[in-house]
């Protein structure tokens, strides 16, 4: 296939367009930061800024079957202090689908996000469990909107769509402050980890197993069209278990800080993958403990 994918520098992306290119697909990516990880994907990487519909009008049409959109500024807490932020993603979102729509691309892959989910205090959450009154954040707003403006686009333009909701993606490809890198490079400092919420309790996804998620949906996309899924383990583990774990890992000496939960984020979530499982055959392959050596490992190595 020809496959366009939004955000091919960042965390996700990089595995993907990695991963669809081992397996003979045609990839072009866009994403207004270089690639720093993989040349190869920097290679077929267009710098252009999503917000600007009138730049991105200016590369022309890439022929592409499907357009995989994982665009976005994806920290929460990030949007809850700069809450434009959250304008950002609405816009690259509202923009890649005109870029869809102008150009004749007729599938549509939106990542969302478990943030949408907010806290209503179910054990686990299925894909119908989404309602705006628990909106926690300008984070989850946006991709609630986002999740509206692809619905729309299906509905008005033809476009055939699927939307992905991912949770907490961590392995590689990653030096920002999200928990898993940011505990990883404090812990080898045997600085303190801070933990936001004793029992908050997150669906950790190790990242082949959400690029195996979205590559199913590539590959079966006439049978999981114009539907909503849940890309994640099935399984929740604490951040405090997380520390716990890379202090034995690293044989580190920080010490855990306990503080309140902050405002905006999501504090306990489970997925049901069910929908995924059946309808697509999705089998997550890396279990928690797993998934964090492997993160080790690779960071050792790459940073």
């Amino acid at each position: 296939m020809k496959i366009l994918v939004t955000g091919s520098s960042g965390t996700i992306g990089t595995r993907l367009c990695e991963k669809l290119m081992e397996n003979g697909h045609e990839v072009k990516g866009f994403d207004w930061k270089p690639n720093k990880w993989q040349p190869a994907v920097q290679k077929i990487t267009t710098q252009i800024d999503l917000r600007d519909l009138e730049k991105l009008k200016t590369v022309g049409k890439v022929p592409a079957d499907i357009l995989v959109h994982l665009a976005a500024n994806a920290r929460v807490y990030d949007l809850v202090e700069q809450p434009e932020l959250a304008r950002d993603n609405m816009l690259t979102v509202f923009n890649a689908l005109e870029y869809a729509r102008l150009n004749g691309i007729k599938r549509f892959v939106f990542a969302s996000s478990r943030e949408t989910y907010g806290n209503s205090g179910a054990t686990r959450y299925s894909e119908d469990m989404v309602r705006v009154e628990h909106c926690e954040s300008a984070y989850t707003a946006s991709k609630i909107a986002g999740e509206a403006l692809v619905e729309s686009y299906k509905r008005c333009y033809g476009i055939d769509t699927v939307i992905l909701r991912f949770s907490n993606v961590y392995g590689m490809y990653d030096d920002s402050d999200r928990v898993v890198p940011l505990f990883i490079r404090r812990a080898r400092k045997n600085e303190a980890l801070t933990i936001f919420g004793k029992d908050k309790s997150l669906d950790f996804t190790y990242i082949d197993d959400t690029v195996a998620g979205i590559m199913l949906i590539l590959e079966k996309f006439d049978q999981a069209k114009n539907d909503t899924y849940n890309i994640a383990f099935g399984k929740a583990a604490t951040i405090v278990e997380l520390a716990e774990l890379l202090k034995k890992l690293l044989n580190s000496s920080s010490t855990l800080e306990i503080k309140p939960s902050r405002t905006g984020e999501v504090t306990n979530y489970t997925a049901d993958i069910t929908k995924a499982a059946s309808k697509i055959g999705f089998a997550p392959k890396i279990p928690f403990e797993e998934g964090v050596r492997k993160a080790v490992e690779w960071y050792k190595k790459a940073i």
